[in-house]
């Protein structure tokens, strides 16, 4: 089985608001800089080339779930897998947490889209990159 990408992180303190809590909207920043972070480890990247020109993941759908607040300062982990890889979309799931306890869970589905005539037109994951990404597939 799979073991999930593990991301670590400290809170900044532009990351909060007047409580000095994280905002809800950083966890998307979240989510998608651990999402990044995984991808440099594959030898990818969210913007990449191949012989027909340059593609990208245009994200359709993000959701998060909150448990507990993050505060400034505060170490905590943030663990990637891929939940589902389709023909041409990738569904990651995230789970944060702070010293083994839950704060948050979310999702991103991105999709796989060849950047030309300035619409993304969505396209086959390139088989290259199908195949590590279903190296962190954990059903």
């Amino acid at each position: 089985m799979s073991q999930p990408f593990l991301h670590h992180r400290r809170v900044e303190f532009r990351d909060t608001d007047a409580a000095g809590i994280v905002h809800f909207s950083v966890f998307f920043n979240y989510m998608e800089e651990a999402e990044h972070s995984l991808l440099r480890t594959l030898g990818m990247s969210v913007l990449s080339h191949d012989d027909e020109g340059p593609f990208s993941w245009p994200r359709v759908s993000v959701w998060c779930d909150y448990r507990s607040p993050l505060r400034f300062g505060e170490e905590f982990d943030v663990s990637v897998h891929v939940a589902r890889l389709g023909r041409s979309s990738v569904t990651y799931a995230f789970h944060f947490t702070r010293d083994g306890n839950a704060v948050a869970e979310g999702e991103v589905v991105a999709v796989c889209c060849r950047l030309s005539d300035g619409r993304p037109q969505p396209i086959p994951v390139p088989e290259p990159l199908a195949e590590k990404l279903r190296g962190l597939l954990i059903p």
